[in-house]
C-alpha cells in the first residue's frame, strides 16, 4: 500500500486534528499560560487544520473517480442492538472534507487580524476546532444515530461561540434562542430517528437506500416518520418556521459567521441528502419541503432587503438558498443540492470575508452609516462583487450553472418552482447589490472618512478565496459536472440571467442615485415594517406558542399548588391534629390506650364497611 493510500484509508483521522488542537490550546484557555499571551493556541490550531485540509487533499487525490469505500467500527453491541460507526469514502465526502478544512482555515487567518485585540482566543479557537472535528465527521460517517450525535455537538458548539462576548445581553439572547430552536428541531428528529430503526432494521444511510427501494411501507407511517426525520434539517437550515435564531446568531464575532453561513447551516442539508431515498417515501414531505422551501426563500428574500444590519441582511439571503436547497431534495435533485452547496459556500464565504473587514474597522454594522469606501477598501469591494456575482445566475459564475440546472430540472416537473428560484435570484441580485451600493458607492459619510484596507490576515484569505470563486467554473468543467452549452436550457438560463440583471440594475440605480432620498421608505409604511420585523414571526410565536406554553405552565402550577399541595397539606394537618389529640391520652394508664385503639379501629371499620351497609338498608327497606 502506498503512503498516498494510506492517507485514504486513514482518512477518519482528520476529525481527529482539530481535536487534538482544542486539547493542546486548553492551557491558554483559563491562564494557566500568562507569559506568551493567547496566541499560540490559535497558532496551534491553525497548524492542525493544515494537516488536516493536507490529509483530505492527499486521500481526494488517490480516491478520484474510484468507487466509494466503506469503514465500520463496532460501538455497541447489547442483546438484539448493534450500533457501529460507519463511514464512507468517497469522491463527494472527501471533497467535501476539503472544503470544510480549507474555510475552517481561512476563517481563522481571518481571526487574527479580527480578533487581535481579544483575549478570548484560546475558547474561541477551541470552539471552531470543535466545529471543525464535528462537520468533518459528519460528512464522513454513514449512520443516522451518529450524525445525530454529531448535530447535537454542533448544537451546543453553536451555543458556545454565539455566546463567545457573553457580557452583551443581545449576544446571551441570541445563543439561547439559537439552542432552544435547534433543540426543537433536534428533538422531533430524534422520534424519527428512533421509529426509523424497528422498520427498517438499520441507520446506515446506504443500507436504508436500499430498504427504501422495496419497502412497503403504510403512507401514514412513512409521512409522520419523514416530516420527523425533516425536523432536525429544517432548524440547522433556518427555515420557516424555525428560522429567528441564524437573524440572532448574528451578534457572534464574523469569523464564526464565515463558517456558520456556509458550513454549519449546511449541516441540516447534508443530512437531508443523504435520507432523501427514504424522504422520497412519501409524496407529502416532498410537497412540504418544497412549499417550506420556497416560502423560506421567497420570504426571506424580501425580509433581507428591508434590513439595515449588513449581517442580518445577510443571513437572510442564507436562509433563502437554504430553502432553495430544500427544494432539490424534494424533488429529488441530490447531486444538484450538494452542487448548490458548495458554490453557495465559496460565494457567501468571500461576501462574509469583503463585509467583516468593513465592520471592524468602522465599528458598525448600521447601512446607513456607511458609503464611498470604494476609494478606500477596494480590494473589498473587488471581493464583494465577486461574492456577489458567485451567488447569483450571473454566467460563467458558480452558482449560474448550479442554478440553471436546478431550473432545467424543474421546468417540466414543477414549474411554478422554477418562478420561485426566477423570484429567490432577482431578490438576492437585488439584495445584495443594494448592500455594495451603501457600503462602497455613494460618498463618504461621518464613519468611513478613515477606513484603509485591514491587516493582511484579513485580506490574505480573503483574496485566495476570491480566487478561487473565480476558478470555480474551471474546478466544475474539469470535474465533469458542467452542462455543454448544447444542452443547456437556453429559455431557463435567459429568464434567470434576466432577473440577475433586473434586480441589480434596478437596486444599484435606486442606492446610487442621489437624487433619490436615503433611507428608502417604502409605502405602505406597514409593508415596510411587515418586512423589515421578519414577518412578525416573533409576536406569531408570542400570540401562539408563547402564549400557550405560559398558559399550560400556568394551569400546571395551579394544580401543583392547590391540589397537590393541598392534599399533602390536609394530610400533613390531620397528622399533626390527631397527634396532638392523642397526647392528651397519654397518662400511663393501659385502659386509655385500649380505648383509644378501640375507637380508632372502630372508626376504621365503619369507614370502610359503610358502604356496604347503605347498600343493605336500600336492600331491606319498603
Amino acid at each position: 500500500m502506498s503512503m498516498i493510500e494510506n492517507f485514504s484509508q486513514t482518512v477518519w483521522l482528520v476529525p481527529l486534528y482539530a481535536l487534538v488542537g482544542a486539547v493542546l490550546a486548553i492551557p491558554w484557555s483559563p491562564g494557566i499560560i500568562r507569559e506568551t499571551g493567547p496566541r499560540p493556541s490559535g497558532y496551534i490550531n491553525i497548524a492542525m487544520t493544515f494537516v488536516a485540509f493536507l490529509h483530505s487533499l492527499f486521500a481526494l487525490v488517490e480516491t478520484w473517480n474510484k468507487p466509494p469505500q466503506y469503514l465500520s467500527f463496532e460501538w455497541l453491541h447489547a442483546a438484539n442492538l448493534n450500533i457501529a460507526l460507519d463511514l464512507e469514502i468517497s469522491t463527494i465526502t472527501l471533497g467535501a472534507l476539503l472544503l470544510i478544512t480549507g474555510l475552517n482555515l481561512a476563517a481563522q487567518i481571518y481571526a487574527i487580524g479580527y480578533l487581535e485585540m481579544d483575549w478570548g482566543w484560546a475558547r474561541f479557537y477551541t470552539l471552531i476546532a470543535l466545529f471543525e472535528a464535528g462537520i468533518c465527521a459528519l460528512v464522513l460517517c454513514n449512520s443516522l444515530f451518529f450524525s445525530y450525535v454529531v448535530l447535537e455537538i454542533l448544537t451546543l458548539g453553536t451555543y458556545l461561540l454565539i455566546g463567545f462576548w457573553f457580557n452583551q445581553s443581545l449576544v446571551v439572547t441570541g445563543a439561547r434562542d439559537a439552542f432552544l430552536t435547534k433543540r426543537v428541531g433536534d428533538l422531533i428528529l430524534l422520534m424519527g430517528v428512533v421509529a426509523l430503526l424497528p422498520l427498517a432494521g438499520t441507520w446506515n444511510y446506504t443500507e436504508l437506500a436500499q430498504w427504501a427501494k422495496t419497502t412497503t411501507i403504510d403512507p401514514t407511517v412513512a409521512t409522520l416518520l419523514c416530516l420527523a426525520l425533516i425536523a432536525g434539517p429544517l432548524a440547522k437550515c433556518a427555515q420557516f418556521p424555525l428560522h429567528l435564531w441564524l437573524d440572532e446568531a448574528m451578534e457572534g464575532p464574523m469569523p464564526a459567521t464565515i463558517l456558520r453561513n456556509t458550513i454549519v447551516v449546511s449541516s441540516g442539508a447534508w443530512v437531508l441528502v443523504k435520507l432523501q431515498p427514504v424522504l422520497a417515501l412519501s409524496p407529502v414531505v416532498a410537497k412540504v419541503m418544497m412549499i417550506v422551501g420556497s416560502v423560506t426563500a421567497i420570504g426571506a428574500s424580501l425580509i433581507a432587503i428591508a434590513q439595515i444590519d449588513i449581517k442580518r441582511s445577510l443571513s437572510y439571503s442564507v436562509s433563502a438558498y437554504m430553502g432553495l436547497v430544500f427544494i432539490a431534495v424534494g424533488t429529488q435533485q441530490d447531486e444538484t443540492a450538494l452542487r448548490l452547496l458548495f458554490t453557495y459556500a465559496i460565494a457567501m464565504s468571500l461576501l462574509v470575508m469583503s463585509i467583516g473587514g468593513v465592520v471592524l474597522n468602522n465599528i458598525t454594522q448600521n447601512l446607513t452609516q456607511y458609503g464611498g469606501l470604494w476609494s478606500r477598501r477596494p480590494i473589498s469591494g473587488l471581493a464583494y462583487l465577486v461574492g456577489a456575482a458567485s451567488l447569483v445566475a450571473f454566467p460563467p459564475f458558480g452558482c449560474f450553472w448550479t442554478l440553471t440546472e436546478m431550473a432545467d430540472h424543474l421546468w417540466t416537473s414543477h414549474p411554478w418552482l422554477v418562478g420561485v428560484l426566477v423570484i429567490v435570484n432577482g431578490l438576492t441580485a437585488f439584495s445584495i447589490i443594494r448592500e455594495f451600493s451603501l457600503i462602497f458607492g455613494g460618498k463618504p459619510k461621518q464613519m468611513t472618512v478613515r477606513s484603509p484596507e485591514g491587516l493582511w490576515a484579513l485580506v490574505l484569505p480573503m483574496t485566495i478565496t476570491m480566487g478561487f470563486a473565480l476558478h470555480v467554473p474551471i474546478l466544475l468543467w474539469q470535474w465533469n459536472i458542467l452542462p455543454e452549452w448544447e444542452n443547456l436550457n437556453l429559455t431557463v438560463a435567459t429568464v434567470l440571467v434576466i432577473s440577475t440583471l433586473v434586480g441589480g440594475i434596478a437596486s444599484a440605480w435606486i442606492y446610487l442615485n442621489d437624487q433619490i432620498p436615503k433611507p428608502i421608505e417604502l409605502k405602505p409604511k406597514a409593508l415596510q415594517n411587515f418586512l423589515a420585523y421578519d414577518l412578525y414571526t416573533a409576536q406569531l410565536y408570542r400570540v401562539t406558542i408563547v402564549f400557550f406554553v405560559g398558559l399550560i405552565s400556568q394551569i400546571v402550577y395551579w394544580f401543583d399548588r392547590y391540589l397537590v399541595d393541598g392534599v399533602i397539606n390536609l394530610v400533613g394537618l390531620a397528622t399533626v391534629f390527631s397527634g396532638q389529640s392523642l397526647k392528651y391520652n397519654v397518662s400511663g394508664q393501659t385502659q386509655f390506650y385500649f380505648l383509644s385503639i378501640f375507637l380508632g379501629v372502630a372508626l376504621f371499620v365503619a369507614v370502610v364497611c359503610f358502604p356496604f351497609l347503605s347498600q343493605i338498608s336500600l336492600s331491606i327497606s319498603p
